[in-house]
């Protein structure tokens, strides 16, 4: 269901406001015209939950590459 998706999502944006707004913008940029406008908008959920949509990196994560690179070295 949608609803899961959305609550997926969220986990990477910060309210629903933005969720929304960022959704809007993929969903422009993604849509085909052959597809339906709702396949393309629970593929952006998709995508969403798996990344951060606005392409900031997680901190802890780039933290602990650069500790595992000191030590490598």
């Amino acid at each position: 269901m949608r609803s899961q998706l959305i609550f997926g999502a969220l986990t990477h944006v910060r309210n629903r406001y933005e969720l929304c707004q960022l959704a809007s913008k993929a969903s422009r940029k993604l849509h085909k015209p052959t597809t339906r406008l709702q396949d393309t908008m629970n593929d952006v959920l998709v995508r969403f939950r798996k990344a951060s949509p606005s392409g900031e990196y997680n901190l802890a994560v780039e933290q602990k590459k650069r500790v595992q690179d000191r030590r490598a070295a």
